[in-house]
């Protein structure tokens, strides 16, 4: 069974919609940002999902996981700006 990267993929591509960090990709929020949401509790839906997992592997030490994913992100928005 192969794994399905697309909810890694999404949480690359999405950008924090309030608060100190907003506009910011969810992976560059610092882990220390996290840490205080996770205390106030994570918000409802996707979102909170995305800042659970990204706090998870930033406190676990293994943001390199998704080198792979931000390089194959980025391809292919190089690719999408040279097909216009």
């Amino acid at each position: 069974m192969v794994p399905d990267s697309s909810f890694l993929v999404e949480l690359i591509q999405t950008k924090m919609p309030y608060g100190k960090y907003e506009g910011r990709y969810i992976h560059q929020i610092p882990v220390h940002y996290l840490e205080w949401m996770q205390k106030q509790g994570w918000p409802n839906g996707k979102l909170g999902q995305f800042l659970a997992t990204m706090y998870e592997i930033k406190i676990n030490g293994i943001e390199q996981i998704l080198e792979p994913i931000k390089n194959m992100v980025r391809q292919q928005a190089c690719k999408r700006q040279v097909d216009w």
